[in-house]
């Protein structure tokens, strides 16, 4: 029987930072999805009632609950510019090293500065923290 070859693995390639920013933007998308299913919670319990919805607002407005949507928001911002970046390489910008490192630290700074103008809006301005 002959072995078929496998796509190489990870552990093949030399590790260079760029490499984070990939598997960020899958992990960001998993969490995205996860958050999904939590507003997706959020609204049911909106439809069933004032008491099921009261219940939902307590535990989502829990600490807990707080540090994941600060989570969700901050993979939001990262998984919105990264993705943007993708769209750029689709076109054909920005395959070279030197680009392509540019735009990673780009989409970082750019995710960071958002997320704390989100985070201050939705946290801090609102009141939402107290």
């Amino acid at each position: 029987m002959h072995s078929r070859p496998l796509s190489p693995h990870a552990s093949v390639y030399r590790f260079q930072y760029t490499m984070i920013g990939s598997f960020a933007h899958r992990a960001t998308g998993v969490a995205m999805a996860v958050g999904l299913l939590v507003l997706v919670g959020w609204l049911v319990a909106a439809a069933n009632g004032a008491e099921a919805y009261a219940v939902a607002v307590a535990l989502l407005g829990s600490v807990f609950f707080k540090i994941l949507l600060a989570g969700w928001l901050l993979a939001f911002c990262y998984h919105l510019f990264n993705g943007v970046r993708h769209l750029a390489w689709d076109l054909g910008f920005g395959y070279e090293k030197p680009e392509a490192r540019r735009s990673f630290r780009a989409a970082l700074i750019a995710t960071l500065v958002l997320f704390v103008v989100l985070a201050w809006l939705l946290f801090a301005a609102r009141g939402v923290a107290s």
